[in-house]
């Protein structure tokens, strides 16, 4: 495998004649949460489409673990490895919980019929709290819990890499905490995802990576400890009521960033005051010399 696990190059898609991608490139690293973030319209969920499948590429490439998926069926990607968590979560609210994970695991029951319950106990395992409402109705779900049985729905396939879109949208303050606990439960077993998310404090804490849309382009990317606050608010419209608390989602993502440039500033610093302790010297031994 070549230094990313997913690469798309230069996509462009839309609907009918309108064009939404204007040459999109996103590279993800095994293993790393990869952010992207921009306005309403900036087409960040129609590059989650065209990734999943789910919208055709009109032009440009995406791979997958060395292979060329372009032009693979959403169902053919998922059986590759690619899990999908869709915006607004989509669950099926007449079926139970368990119900739900069992037809999210379609390509994997297919593929290997006898390794299912082994699956499923993993996933109860990584998320109690679908564990503990497994025998419900889908629609007696709280909003957290619906988020959780929809990343439970895709890690059933024992997936490479997560594709989630705007998980938090409509979730109050509290419940939006819970699904961070859980992202970063299944981040930390190595997880690779590529994370869409309106709710810029929320996803900065999570991403390693930032990736910054304005009108269908990347306009930004890099980690997300070099960010640059007053670059985020100019890019993403973010007004002085929300600077705050992405100030201090990007504090709590750079501490190792922030203590390496504090380290480079004393080193500067007392560079600069040996510097001037030399010159001083030099100084006072010429006017000795001379007096």
């Amino acid at each position: 495998m070549g230094d990313f696990l997913l690469e798309a190059r230069g996509l462009e898609a839309g609907f009918g004649a309108n064009k939404v991608l204007h040459g999109i490139d996103l590279a993800v690293r095994p293993g790393e949460i990869a952010g992207i973030f921009g306005l309403n319209g900036a087409g960040k969920s129609v590059t989650m489409k065209v990734v999943s499948g789910l919208l055709p590429a009109w032009h440009g490439s995406v791979r997958f673990a060395d292979r060329d998926i372009t032009k693979l069926a959403p169902e053919d990607r998922v059986a590759l490895g690619i899990g999908n968590v869709p915006q607004g979560r989509q669950v099926f609210v007449e079926l139970t919980v368990e119900e739900n994970l069992r037809i999210g695991a379609y390509t994997s029951r297919r593929r290997d019929r006898a390794g299912y319950a082994a699956r499923l106990a993993q996933v109860y395992d990584r998320l109690p709290m679908v564990a503990e409402r497994k025998d419900a109705l889908a629609g007696s779900l709280s909003g957290g819990q619906r988020a959780a049985l929809a990343i439970g729905r895709a890690l059933i396939n024992e997936p490479k890499l997560l594709l989630i879109d705007e998980p938090s949208a409509g979730l109050a303050p509290v419940v939006v905490e819970q699904l961070l606990e859980v992202l970063q439960l299944v981040a930390s077993t190595g997880m690779t995802m590529v994370l869409v998310e309106q709710n810029v404090a929320f996803g900065l804490r999570l991403a390693d990576t930032a990736h910054l849309m304005q009108s269908g382009r990347v306009v930004h990317a890099g980690p997300v400890g070099d960010l640059d606050r007053d670059q985020l608010a100019r890019h993403l419209g973010i007004g002085s009521m929300l600077q705050a608390s992405v100030g201090a989602a990007l504090d709590t993502r750079a501490p190792a960033a922030g203590a390496s440039k504090n380290k480079a500033a004393v080193k500067k610093k007392a560079a600069v005051k040996k510097k001037a302790a030399v010159k001083k010297k030099a100084a006072a031994k010429r006017r000795r010399s001379t007096s």
